[in-house]
């Protein structure tokens, strides 16, 4: 329940506080005194958007903070889910900054727009004539008959059923999409992995190849050559080796003369043992030198078919060839694995939309057992607002659609007078009777559950004598397990309040501005008085309103 409302710099009120009680609170006011500029504030604490055009000082920061009891809600998982911080009395504060900028906080932690709205209608559920509107819509009818019913724990397995097979039918398609695209392509990718495969790409060292390749196809040149060079080595008397060996022995006689020619025999020596390895290394070399006709043709057509598949691919070497290999292998592995992923998620989706449909059987079958019980309380209700002959037709239909809220359509037919044809509610009852129609329903709910705070704007817009009476006691009935806020015009309700707050203007430094004030017996006595009569109070009107509030 909203234990206390302040409210600063909003339209036309400056600073103001109000604390409420459980039960029912009465707030009365001449029209245009500011009746709606509290529920605007407090719509600003639950959620709604900010309007610079609110501020009654636009210069000043506006402030609206609101505290509420709500121990007895059992809200710690929805507080827990918007990762919001729990306390039994809570605050929630919304600023609204000069600059435009909006800040809401609940208990001191700043929240974003969406974590307030998600809290909001757990703490206060106003109903304004616009709000009536919504008994027209489908969606809360059903709730309406859910709430009834106790179905909250089978809705949340539909729900969760419905997302598990929307989802696996959705993998379902994809897949059905994947295999047709692959399919078209299937063909193609195996040519290319078969040609590549063929190539036995594993473990071909292309450099090596090359180099062979470049000896095979030279060999003749090559043997000549290295034939020459071991020829200019080793020939008699005008070899290489020949030479320096005769130079070596000269500098022989010279060594054990100095340092010097020791040196230059030590490094002609080192040279000849050089030329030496070197001339043996270019015999081995030489003689291992073959001819193969057969090995080069062999090794040429390896090395044509790399560089074609290069080409093809578009790359440079043998690990980027067996890359796409082993990609062209997965895809073909896939596009063959898809059949058997197909058959096995279309058994799932089977099961899952039997599973579906058997929990919406149940929904329908629970809500069918319980609008025989809704039609008779709510008739009952109306009865005693003056509507002896409403009657409520619910035409709930099971289909084969999966909707949001289970397989069911459902229709709302009315009638408030014998002898006529039902209709639509929403075409057939007056702004009086859907009023009326509303308290009931809310009166019925608050039977099945604890309702948050409940404010009713004008519900009795369209009613008076004593039918009035009737509603101000049912009000009175729901009042006394929930906290019921109502703003009337109606002194037969306002009489019933265990609170009565009063809005009126008053112009104070030739600024009009909006106060508030908790009424005291004696002036809930002339307020009511002048409700019933205006404001030349009568000792009629006084009476009757003694009478009223007794």
């Amino acid at each position: 329940m909203i234990t206390t409302l302040a409210i600063k710099n909003y339209a036309l009120i400056d600073d103001i506080r109000m604390d409420f009680k459980d039960g029912l609170t009465i707030i009365t006011g001449e029209t245009g005194a500011g009746k709606s500029i509290l529920l605007g504030a407090l719509s600003l604490v639950l959620g709604k958007r900010a309007d610079l055009n609110s501020m009654k000082d636009a210069s000043k920061k506006c402030v609206i903070e609101a505290e509420f009891a709500i121990e007895k809600f059992k809200l710690q998982s929805l507080f827990e889910e918007n990762d919001l911080d729990y306390d039994a009395h809570t605050i929630i504060r919304r600023e609204i900054l000069p600059s435009g900028k909006s800040r809401a906080f609940i208990n001191d932690t700043p929240v974003t727009l969406s974590q307030l709205q998600a809290v909001g209608p757990y703490l206060v559920d106003i109903h304004s004539q616009h709000e009536t509107l919504s008994l027209a819509e489908e969606n809360y009818q059903m709730q309406v008959i859910d709430t009834l019913a106790e179905n909250t724990s089978l809705k949340n397995a539909y729900s969760e059923q419905l997302q598990s097979y929307r989802f696996t039918a959705k993998a379902l398609e994809e897949a059905k999409l994947k295999k047709s695209e692959a399919s078209k392509e299937i063909d193609y990718n195996t040519f290319l992995f078969t040609e590549l495969e063929e190539a036995n790409l594993e473990g071909i060292d292309q450099a090596a190849l090359e180099e062979i390749y470049e000896t095979l196809s030279n060999a003749e040149e090559i043997q000549e050559t290295l034939s020459k060079v071991v020829q200019l080595y080793s020939e008699e008397q005008i070899g290489t080796m020949e030479t320096a060996k005769e130079a070596r022995a000269a500098l022989s006689q010279l060594k054990n003369y100095g340092s010097v020619y020791h040196a230059l025999w030590e490094r002609l020596n080192s040279v000849i043992i050089e030329l030496d390895d070197l001339n043996e290394e270019t015999e081995q070399i030489a003689t291992s030198v073959e001819a193969d006709p057969q090995e080069l043709l062999s090794i040429n057509e390896k090395l044509q078919t790399l560089h074609k598949l290069q080409q093809k691919h578009n790359v440079a070497t043998v690990s980027e060839l067996v890359k796409i290999k082993n990609t062209l292998e997965a895809n073909i592995t896939d596009t063959h694995n898809l059949d058997s992923r197909i058959e096995t998620l279309e058994q799932e989706v089977i099961t899952l939309n039997k599973e579906v449909r058997k929990t919406g059987k149940a929904i329908h079958e629970s809500r069918e057992a319980v609008i025989p019980k809704l039609q008779e309380k709510l008739e009952a209700i109306l009865a005693k607002l003056g509507l002896p002959n409403a009657r409520f037709d619910f035409k709930l239909t099971a289909t084969e659609n999966l909707r949001e809220n289970g397989t069911d359509m459902l229709e709302l037919l009315f009638t408030a007078n014998k002898g006529t044809t039902m209709g639509s509610i929403k075409k057939v009852a007056s702004g009086g009777e859907m009023s009326r129609i509303m308290l009931a329903v809310k009166a019925v709910l608050a039977e099945y559950q604890t309702l948050p705070t409940l404010i009713f704007d004008e519900i009795d817009t369209g009613v008076s004598g004593e039918i009035a009476n009737k509603m101000a006691a049912i009000m009175d009935v729901m009042s006394r397990g929930m906290q019921l806020v109502s703003i009337t015009h109606l002194p037969q309700i306002a009489s019933k309040g265990a609170q009565h707050i009063k809005v009126y203007k008053e112009d104070v430094n030739n600024v009009t501005e909006t106060h508030l004030k908790t009424l005291s017996q004696e002036e809930r006595i002339v307020e009511i008085a002048q409700m019933i009569g205006g404001k030349n109070v009568t000792d009629s009107a006084l009476a009757h309103a003694k009478e009223l509030l007794n």
